[in-house]
């Protein structure tokens, strides 16, 4: 599909006039109406399990990647910030494009040459949802560009075609609709619903400069649990949404603890029970290894407004922050500290461009969501 820029260049190649130029701009506007040309999205980082809620709990962060995707003569692709050399930038092997493509198979429409640009702020493999952003970004910015609008209440259709690439809504449902979320397979069909995020809550997320492949993350699993491992995780993940549903983050030091994935994961992230006991130590609610890992994030609250306008004495993340490096430090293992805070909304389209004429009235409605 032709952008204005091709027009352009079109144009000037045969020597068009204004006139013909505009004529053939029209022409092209009402082939293409109702589609858009251009759209640029940004969804946020994502943790998930919180500790007992393995493949079922995650929570949005407030570190955002934003993509854009335009219609284009042929393929390309940039990548830039995180994860930038390890990323591949075909159609088949980049998981922005296998979103773009699962968007356009739902609607029925042939998958049209694209060009993308990404500018990735969430770190790559660590256990903060990259992955499922890549997919998310995907899907959104395809189901704009072909104009396609899906249904939510009582179906999910954007979450069941991102579960769909994911295998499960741990990192997928908070990063589509923000928040705590908690999902389920209900036997037909994936299901999310939100719990509510105390007011002031922080995260501390100590990064390791490693990576870690979720595959081999999963392979150390067991298919079977004990009897005492089930019923451990099934309190722990009761207390864990009660203590945000009400706010009483002190449980969150009990709540946080698992027994399904983080012992079993513990051998490859050395790092993972050291900083863990560090952090509460230092005053965190809560800490637990954050998705497969190698991150690890703890709990802190005390936020009011922009911390960088408020006492430090009036909170604990610096203190919690500076604890896990110093613990990282002690055992070997170099990395940096991201301070963030959850985020109550998920992805969305930060700008789009339509193809149809500027003149008409459509063109000049316009959602500012940034």
């Amino acid at each position: 599909m032709l952008g204005i820029a091709e027009l352009q260049a079109f144009a000037e190649k045969h020597g068009l006039g204004e006139e013909p130029r505009a004529e053939l701009q029209q022409l092209l506007g009402g082939v293409v109406s109702k589609t858009r040309r251009k759209v640029t999205v940004r969804v946020p980082a994502t943790t998930a399990n919180l500790g007992p809620g393995f493949d079922c709990c995650g929570l949005a962060l407030d570190i955002w990647n934003e993509v854009t995707v335009e219609r284009a003569t042929a393929f390309s692709m940039e990548i830039e910030g995180e994860g930038s050399a390890f990323l591949p930038r075909t159609a088949e092997g980049n998981l922005v494009c296998k979103g773009v493509e699962a968007a356009f198979k739902v609607t029925g429409k042939e998958m049209p040459t694209l060009r993308y640009w990404t500018r990735n702020r969430i770190p790559f493999a660590k256990g903060l949802g990259s992955s499922s952003a890549a997919i998310v970004s995907g899907i959104l910015a395809g189901l704009a560009l072909s104009g396609y609008n899906l249904h939510v209440r009582g179906e999910e259709e954007l979450l069941q075609i991102a579960t769909g690439i994911e295998g499960h809504p741990d990192n997928v449902a908070p990063c589509i609709y923000g928040g705590f979320q908690l999902g389920i397979h209900t036997g037909k069909r994936w299901w999310t619903g939100r719990v509510p995020v105390p007011h002031g809550l922080m995260c501390v997320v100590f990064c390791p400069d490693h990576v870690t492949e979720t595959s081999e993350a999963r392979d150390l699993l067991k298919q079977q649990v004990k009897l005492k491992e089930a019923v451990f995780n099934s309190g722990r993940v009761g207390l864990l949404v009660a203590a945000f549903a009400t706010g009483n983050l002190e449980w969150l030091r009990s709540a946080t603890e698992d027994a399904l994935h983080q012992p079993q994961r513990a051998g490859m992230h050395k790092h993972l029970m050291p900083l863990i006991k560090s952090a509460v130590d230092a005053g965190a609610h809560g800490a637990t290894l954050s998705g497969a890992g190698p991150a690890v994030l703890a709990f802190t609250s005390g936020r009011a407004g922009d911390v960088v306008a408020q006492a430090v004495s009036e909170r604990m993340e610096l203190r919690v922050a500076e604890a896990f490096l110093a613990t990282a430090d002690s055992i070997g293992i170099p990395g940096r500290v991201l301070i963030t805070k959850p985020v109550e909304f998920g992805g969305y389209i930060v700008t789009e461009t339509d193809s149809s004429d500027t003149q008409q009235r459509r063109s000049r409605i316009i959602y500012v969501q940034d």
